[in-house]
C-alpha cells in the first residue's frame, strides 16, 4: 500500500522547471548534436547550459577541462561586473564563445553564449570540478550568465527552439541514425 501511494503522489517541479523556460539551439555553428539549453528567467536573465543531447553528456566522456581562455587577447574569467549599468561587463553575440571544454580523448567543444547580451558572470566552480558540468548540467554546473538589452529581451528567444521542438529534433537524429541503409 506505501508503493502506491508514493507512486500516485504527484512530483514536485525543481526550481528550474519552476523559475526558467528551456530553450535550444540545436546543431550550434553547424556541429552536429552540439545542442545548448538557454535557460531564460521571467526577469529576463539567461543561463548558458548544455543540452541534453550534447556529446559531453550523451557519450560519457571524460572532462580533462575548461578554459574561459577565448583567444590570447580575450578571458571570459576577466569580465568585472559592477554596478546598477553592469559597467564592464563583455557584450556577447549569439555565436560569441564562452568556454572550450577539453575531453580525454582529444576532441574539444566550443560553448557558445546563443544569445546576445552582457556577460555577467561564468561559472569558475567548473574549473575546479569539470564533472559536475556532467553531474548537475542545469543547475550547479552551468556554464555562464547573460543579461539581453531590455528591448532586446522578446526577440532573444526567435532563433531558438521550444522544448517540443527540441524533442522533435533530437527524435529525428534517433530515427534517421538507427534507419537501415
Amino acid at each position: 500500500m506505501a508503493t502506491e501511494s508514493a507512486a500516485a503522489a504527484p512530483s514536485i517541479p525543481s526550481l528550474v522547471d519552476r523559475y526558467f523556460t528551456r530553450w535550444y539551439k540545436a546543431d550550434v555553428k553547424g556541429k552536429p548534436c552540439e545542442d545548448h539549453c538557454v535557460l531564460q528567467h521571467s526577469n529576463r536573465i539567461c543561463v548558458i547550459t548544455l543540452a541534453g543531447s550534447h556529446p559531453v553528456l550523451q557519450s560519457g566522456k571524460t572532462i580533462e577541462s575548461i578554459s574561459y581562455q577565448i583567444s590570447t587577447n580575450c578571458s571570459r574569467l576577466q569580465n568585472k561586473v559592477s554596478g546598477k549599468f553592469k559597467r564592464g561587463a563583455q557584450f556577447l553575440t549569439e555565436l560569441a564563445p564562452l568556454c572550450k571544454i577539453h575531453c580525454a580523448d582529444g576532441e574539444e567543444y566550443t560553448v557558445s553564449s546563443c544569445v546576445r547580451g552582457r556577460l555577467m558572470e561564468v561559472n569558475e566552480n567548473i574549473l575546479r570540478k569539470p564533472s559536475i558540468l556532467q553531474e548537475k548540467p542545469s543547475t550547479e554546473g552551468y556554464i555562464a550568465v547573460v543579461l539581453p538589452k531590455f528591448e532586446e529581451s522578446k526577440s532573444i528567444t526567435e532563433g531558438l527552439l521550444t522544448q517540443e521542438q527540441y524533442e522533435e529534433v533530437v527524435g529525428k537524429r534517433i530515427r534517421a541514425s538507427t534507419a537501415p541503409s
